[in-house]
């Protein structure tokens, strides 16, 4: 609402009550155009006599709107891995609601992928993960608290498994065209793509492309830079592999490393939390003006 309201309610003919219905599609209109097109929610820690307001997992899906943030590559990411996390921890607590949206976003995930062919390895390990999940709480029965008919879940399951046999079957389309490729590029910014990659195996099957990215795949050096970033000092260490002529073997030590360690994460973009008014919301320019949020008071989630 803007500070001319007021002028035009003054010339606004007031004779005729607004009916019941009409101030219903008022309060509506208003909510869907002025609240919840911002991708904000307040998260109470706790309830108290005068406040009895609780933060559900289904409302979070709504508010901050993930079905829009993941047509956003910097967020795509991000809410895979939140995806992830809740297949692996809290599927089974998920209310009817929060079940709803949570594979409505899962849907247009895995079609954004099939459509678009990005980072589909990702997805593979968030069905696979989600798929054991449920492989284990449909053979516990009743053995394990399950909201929801086991029926859904069977068909859920089901669905689960079409999909990654459609992302196992996904075919990257080849480049059109005769324009640069990859292999054009000079072998400083080759080397500073592979140290880019999330998954230590894409280094290693961009190896198999040509010999020039072979030897890049294979450098000790990039290796050990990939150690210090992922891993504290502490950690690669303790148990320093050798190779035959006496050096660190850093690629060894890497997937090593990797098998006992979480690799450090990085994103895009992520979900902000606001200390001074505890609200939860995506990282916008125009919402940390409008709340007045500065660097001091919100962190990343």
């Amino acid at each position: 609402l803007n500070i001319n309201d007021g002028e035009t309610f003054e010339t606004e003919d007031c004779s005729t009550l607004p009916t019941k219905s009409e101030k219903e599609r008022f309060n509506n209109t208003t909510k869907s155009q002025y609240f919840y097109q911002e991708k904000w929610i307040h998260v109470h820690k706790e309830s108290t006599r005068e406040r009895h307001v609780y933060c559900t997992l289904g409302e979070a899906f709504n508010r901050l709107d993930f079905s829009s943030a993941i047509q956003d590559k910097r967020r795509f990411t991000y809410v895979a891995k939140l995806l992830q996390l809740i297949a692996k921890s809290q599927i089974t607590s998920l209310s009817g609601a929060a079940q709803k949206n949570y594979f409505s976003i899962l849907e247009a995930i895995v079609q954004k992928v099939l459509e678009d062919q990005y980072n589909p390895q990702l997805i593979r390990d968030l069905l696979h993960d989600l798929s054991s999940a449920l492989c284990t709480l449909i053979r516990e029965g009743g053995r394990c608290v399950l909201i929801g008919n086991m029926n859904v879940w069977i068909s859920r399951l089901e669905t689960i498994l079409s999909w990654q046999e459609q992302l196992m079957n996904l075919e990257i389309s080849p480049q059109l065209g005769n324009g640069l490729t990859l292999c054009d590029l000079p072998q400083q910014m080759k080397s500073n793509i592979l140290f880019r990659f999330t998954d230590a195996w894409d280094i290693m099957n961009m190896g198999q492309m040509t010999p020039s990215w072979y030897i890049l795949s294979e450098d000790l050096h990039l290796w050990k830079e990939l150690c210090k970033y992922h891993f504290s000092e502490k950690m690669f260490c303790k148990d320093l592999i050798f190779t035959e002529n006496g050096h660190i073997d850093w690629k060894l030590m890497f997937f090593t490393l990797e098998k006992y360690y979480p690799k450090r994460e990085q994103y895009g973009d992520t979900l902000h939390f606001c200390r001074h008014c505890s609200i939860l919301f995506w990282k916008d320019y125009q919402l940390a003006l409008l709340f007045k949020v500065f660097g001091a008071c919100f962190y990343p989630v």
